[in-house]
């Protein structure tokens, strides 16, 4: 059926998969190969691209470009040194070498090798990058004041620890980052202590223990997204209530840890605050408007 298809939209189709599907669906046909192949140079345009956008650009949103690849990010990062909002969300091919700005090591080409094990080639990457940013790292987009890297699920505290430091950042989405842990999380708090918006939705490696050492570097967060965080339990309501005063909207939805009388008594110790999203806290399907 698939063959049936115009080459255009197969093309279409497959740039939604990750590199390492690509290379997979490409050993299907010889249409199949051709279409990883063009949705590959779809990001190759990208590429060449970028230092024609120059340092005048402001506003970069790539969300959802699954084939977006560290290369790409790189050149991001030397070209479009001025951006103040930059969105990743759904880059899934995005790993830790890439925004520490260091060399793949399998960069040079294979010789001999046939077109499947190109795509492979494209898709692999180190396994033990480096602690310390190199190169064209996320570190240099220090305008930046909104950061998305929603469900960029390959990226650890390896990287995160590293290069979220923004001051000016008021913005930032950590959500659907299954290694995220409480290590990378005090960093990302010491490294951005302007932030007013945080969204750590389905962080299941958060504990109380984070965010009693992170929640104090926060005092202008405003908006904060703390869903399917499962870990977490009233006493981290408590720490955040102490530590950030401003806080407006507080989403715990399906964290099973917190209670509503936890909720209520947050809000009671908060009464600035207008919204928290309680759905299925403590077994209620429950929003407090305010």
């Amino acid at each position: 059926m698939a063959e049936l298809l115009p080459p255009e939209m197969l093309t279409y189709i497959l740039s939604f998969l990750p590199l390492s599907d690509q290379k997979e669906a490409s050993l299907v046909s010889r249409a199949w190969y051709h279409a990883a192949q063009n949705a590959l140079r779809e990001d190759a345009s990208l590429f060449s691209l970028i230092p024609v956008l120059g340092p005048s650009l402001r506003v970069l949103d790539l969300s959802s470009c699954v084939a977006l690849t560290n290369r790409t990010l790189q050149a991001i990062c030397t070209y479009l040194t001025q951006l103040s909002v930059l969105r990743l969300a759904w880059c899934k091919e995005l790993q830790d070498w890439g925004l520490l700005g260091l060399r793949e090591p399998s960069e040079e080409p294979v010789q001999g090798s046939q077109p499947h094990q190109e795509l492979e080639h494209q898709a692999s990457g180190p396994k033990d990058p480096s602690s310390q940013p190199q190169g064209p790292s996320l570190l240099m987009l220090q305008a930046l004041q909104e950061l998305d890297l929603t469900a960029c699920s390959k990226l650890t505290d390896t990287s995160l620890a590293k290069v979220l430091q923004f001051p000016q950042l008021r913005q930032l989405s950590l959500s659907l980052l299954p290694a995220l842990t409480n290590k990378g999380l005090v960093a990302v708090a010491r490294g951005c202590p302007s932030l007013e918006r945080l969204a750590l939705s389905h962080c299941s490696l958060l504990s109380d223990e984070g965010w009693a050492q992170a929640a104090h570097s926060w005092p202008r967060l405003q908006h904060l997204n703390l869903s399917s965080c499962c870990q977490l339990t009233e006493q981290t309501l408590d720490t955040i209530g102490r530590a950030c005063k401003q806080i407006q909207m507080l989403d715990v939805a399906m964290c099973s840890g917190i209670s509503m009388a936890a909720v209520r008594r947050f809000q009671a110790q908060l009464p600035q605050v207008t919204c928290i999203h309680s759905r299925f806290v403590g077994g209620a399907d429950l929003t407090l408007t305010l």
